[in-house]
């Protein structure tokens, strides 16, 4: 059996990431999805294993000092990351895996898993960018313009991924990252 792939979706805040991972996930019921781990208590609703796999801040310590993590970071007090064991036996199954991460966080996963599929998810214009982070209605104007600056710096790191996507359209962009998939399993080197 030949193993499955980790494709790691990343790109800038509010070029879609979520959105195109949701319906990719629809049409391509076989892909698993990566479950994070987090310190943080579960929502109403939110299941162990389905969301995230809850964790308290002492398991999740041991989880970074035994290397069990592809990434972690802090966010508002508590902690979230990619549990190395999930992914190696998703992958080890056949299975395709999908980690739809921050730039940063998608780097770093880089740096443990470089035979991981890099797509980075790019707007059709930072005009379009800013149009997408305004019409969220939950920012000011500060946190727009960093979130806008951040964006810029983070496509300065395209260079570190493998792919280029633009998402100038949500079925368009999922049809690009279907080929992706598929052009890497026809690899001679898989």
């Amino acid at each position: 059996m030949s193993k499955g792939l980790l494709i790691v979706l990343s790109g800038p805040s509010g070029v879609g990431k979520g959105t195109v991972c949701k319906e990719l996930r629809q049409r391509m019921p076989e892909l698993v999805y990566s479950v994070s781990a987090t310190t943080r208590q579960p929502r109403a609703g939110e299941e162990h294993g389905v969301n995230y796999f809850f964790k308290t801040h002492e398991e999740f310590q041991a989880m970074i000092d035994n290397d069990q993590l592809l990434e972690h970071a802090r966010y508002v007090d508590n902690y979230y990351g990619t549990p190395r064991d999930f992914v190696e036996q998703t992958i080890g199954s056949g299975k395709d895996i999908i980690l739809e991460i921050e730039v940063q966080g998608a780097l770093k996963v880089k740096e443990k898993f470089p035979e991981g599929v890099f797509v980075f998810l790019l707007p059709p214009s930072m005009e379009e960018l800013k149009d997408r982070i305004v019409g969220r209605g939950t920012e000011n104007q500060a946190t727009i313009d960093h979130r806008l600056s951040v964006a810029v710096d983070e496509m300065g790191l395209l260079e570190y991924y493998d792919y280029a996507v633009v998402n100038d359209q949500i079925d368009l962009a999922c049809k690009r990252i279907e080929s992706i998939i598929v052009a890497e399993h026809c690899r001679v080197h898989k």
